[in-house]
């Protein structure tokens, strides 16, 4: 994991352009535009604070985030990165167990929609809910608010990556995801699995597999943009968390 924003090198810029339209003429850099949304999400900068010296203004750079977010140019770079890094350990491109798990995480002040109040937590803002494969890779991120459960909004990550769904053999989380998310990945043919601990362990205990979700949410203290939740949009909230994968399997394709 890198501490500091690097922009993109060109064989990374390789295998990103192949999603984006590159071929029409423009004024701007694509590239230049993509290393810039890197570095928003990595180091916390407000749109508005973008380096116009370094980076394109920060309405252009915003404007191709919007677009990118909107024609799901960022979860098919996601998962073309990760189909190449799985390959490069020798793994199979798509993984057969998934991992699914929740955050909760404070909303800016000010922003009031899909808001709500964790109980459990004690915190007041949203939720994110991600798909993983066993080395903490993510695959589908769906946002909402915090007040909402675990098990009926988790359906949302099985409708975003049908390519990994149909080769999931079987997907665990915790006992908040029984019930409708187990009967719905129950009826597409996948083994539900909670994993289970003996009654008598008392304290904190390390759960089979499942702990690298619980890593992947660390992973997120080095992107400033998810410390807390700024964004306007679930969407947007969502995308962020995806090109925040993107950054870390890029640090392993040099």
């Amino acid at each position: 994991m890198r501490s500091e924003f690097t922009p993109l090198t060109d064989s990374q810029w390789l295998i990103i352009k192949q999603f984006l339209d590159v071929n029409r003429k423009r004024k701007l850099s694509l590239r230049l535009i993509f290393n810039a949304i890197l570095y928003i999400t990595q180091n916390g900068q407000q749109w508005r604070s973008l380096a116009q010296t370094k980076f394109p203004h920060w309405r252009a750079v915003y404007y191709y985030f919007d677009q990118w977010k909107k024609n799901d140019a960022f979860n098919k770079i996601n998962l073309a990165l990760n189909q190449i890094e799985r390959l490069n350990i020798g793994r199979n491109p798509l993984p057969s167990p998934g991992l699914a798990d929740s955050q909760s995480v404070k909303l800016t002040p000010m922003i009031y929609e899909h808001r709500g109040l964790d109980a459990n937590k004690k915190i007041n803002g949203r939720k994110r809910q991600i798909l993983t494969d066993t080395r903490g890779r993510i695959y589908a991120a769906y946002v909402h608010a915090a007040n909402r459960y675990d098990g009926p909004q988790g359906i949302n990550l099985l409708d975003q990556v049908p390519q990994i769904v149909e080769n999931l053999d079987k997907v665990m989380a915790d006992k908040a995801y029984r019930g409708k998310f187990a009967e719905a990945v129950t009826e597409l043919g996948i083994t539900f699995e909670v994993p289970q601990r003996a009654d008598s362990t008392l304290g904190f205990v390390v759960e089979t597999k499942r702990w690298v979700v619980e890593r992947t949410f660390a992973w997120f203290n080095f992107y400033r943009r998810l410390i807390a939740d700024y964004e306007h949009t679930v969407e947007s909230s969502a995308a962020l968390v995806i090109l925040a994968n993107i950054s870390m399997v890029l640090n392993t394709l040099e």
